[in-house]
């Protein structure tokens, strides 16, 4: 497994492991309330579970998984896909924390989160090639 994807999956495991913490105590103080402020952890929890772990764990195995063309193992250009790592945790920590921050703070964890998208996809879109060439439909390749 690349490097990369090694800190896809364990940045991915252990918001894992914060969403469900933060789940775990919203659903415990339902059932026994302790402190009312705990579910300013609520967008913390979905925050984590969606995009930390179930958004990252795919990137990491895509990564991994998808097949590289052309004569070596290369993986293309990795920046790109180093820049998607470091803006969805960047992403994630701000969005997760805008409940308590200024309005500003989730639109541009929101932004940090498009843009990893964007870097990610830039990164795999030449991994990506058709199986029958260009433009060529499966009734075509049929005949």
């Amino acid at each position: 497994m690349p490097r990369l994807s090694r800190w896809f999956v364990r940045a991915a495991l252990l918001y894992q492991l914060l969403g469900f913490s933060f789940g775990g105590l919203i659903l415990f103080h339902k059932g026994v309330p302790f402190y009312a402020e705990v579910w300013r952890l609520l967008p913390a929890h979905i925050e984590f579970m969606l995009f930390g772990w179930t958004a990252q764990l795919a990137m990491g195995v895509a990564f991994w998984i998808l097949p590289r063309f052309g004569g070596g193992a290369s993986r293309g250009n990795e920046k790109a896909a180093w820049l998607a790592f470091a803006l969805i945790n960047a992403g994630v920590w701000l969005v997760a924390i805008g409940p308590v921050a200024p309005a500003w703070v989730t639109a541009l964890g929101r932004l940090c989160e498009l843009a990893a998208a964007a870097s990610f996809g830039a990164h795999l879109w030449p991994r990506i090639k058709p199986v029958n060439g260009f433009g060529t439909s499966r009734r075509e390749s049929v005949r």
